[in-house]
């Protein structure tokens, strides 16, 4: 007998059942989570038909691309595409390098001020000026109709910025920073250095937050963008799907099969706009749990 099956065996009885109706819930919860996504991968490759007719549970029924296919020969999905992997790429390393340059002085103790600014800094989590004048102050600015609109105004949220000055402040020792400035250590030195490299977990959950809140943005460039040519993925998949309902509604001949690919491009719409963001997400997984618990206690 293994050494594992004996450490089964010997557990006490209500630890065994305690685990049992822990992992009997946790296989619950995962179903109810994966059981929508798998539904809509498979109603997207599916006949239509049958997704109406409640056909499709789990598996997809009569495979068929003709929602796939009418979305991709659509050019502007491309450009849309591009666009939002422009605006999702500057928008993340414009929210990181501020995000970082706000939070680290706000950690340290010696800074003057320090809890009065916090104060201030939440205080904004609670109290906005409102569409209007925002729209009014992009207007100003000279934003509209560029990818500044959807980047400046969002530019630090300060729920993560207080996630990661909690962070800086709880996991990076302040002897550490007061050694390296004995040292000779400069500030700029000190956060590039030492603190960004010890701070990884923390650098990819914040990433991967505004990585994923860029990619779904559609508000603010429905708002501020009015060049097609700039629209960002969200925008051309919603006009697509706004078209194809139209269509469905409005055409007289082949009314039938116009319903049936509306209700496709339904799914196939959300499959498109999310595969990206799933394919991110392992690669920062193992960091996520670690830096979202270790910056989130001790504020």
């Amino acid at each position: 007998m293994s050494k594992q099956a004996a450490a089964m065996i010997s557990r006490p009885r209500d630890e065994r059942v305690f685990d049992a109706i822990v992992y009997t819930i946790a296989s619950l919860i995962i179903l109810i989570v994966l059981y929508p996504l798998i539904f809509v991968v498979s109603a997207s490759f599916s006949d239509p038909a049958k997704v109406l007719n409640g056909e499709v549970w789990l598996l997809p029924k009569s495979v068929s691309l003709d929602a796939y296919s009418n979305i991709f020969h659509n050019g502007k999905i491309w450009t849309g595409y591009m666009n939002t992997i422009i605006y999702t790429v500057v928008g993340t390393i414009v929210n990181m390098i501020l995000t970082i340059l706000a939070a680290y002085p706000l950690s340290r103790p010696d800074l003057p001020g320090r809890k009065m600014l916090m104060v201030i800094i939440t205080l904004t989590m609670f109290f906005g000026g409102g569409l209007i004048p925002t729209y009014l102050l992009v207007k100003n600015l000279g934003m509209l109709d560029t990818m500044w609109a959807l980047i400046v105004p969002g530019a630090i949220s300060t729920y993560n910025l207080i996630v990661m000055r909690t962070y800086f402040q709880s996991s990076i020792p302040w002897e550490l920073q007061e050694a390296a400035h004995i040292d000779g250590c400069s500030n700029w030195r000190l956060l590039i250095n030492i603190i960004l490299p010890l701070s990884k977990p923390i650098l990819a959950v914040m990433v991967l937050f505004y990585a994923v809140g860029h990619w779904n943005s559609f508000f603010n460039a429905l708002i501020y963008i009015r060049d097609e040519g700039r629209y960002p993925l969200q925008l051309v998949l919603r006009e697509i799907l706004l078209i194809s309902q139209t269509d469905a509604v409005d055409g007289n001949v082949g009314l039938e099969s116009k319903v049936l690919l509306a209700e496709s491009i339904k799914y196939a719409v959300i499959i498109i706009s999310s595969l990206p963001i799933l394919i991110m997400y392992p690669f920062v997984q193992r960091h996520f749990v670690k830096g979202v618990m270790i910056g989130s206690i001790k504020g």
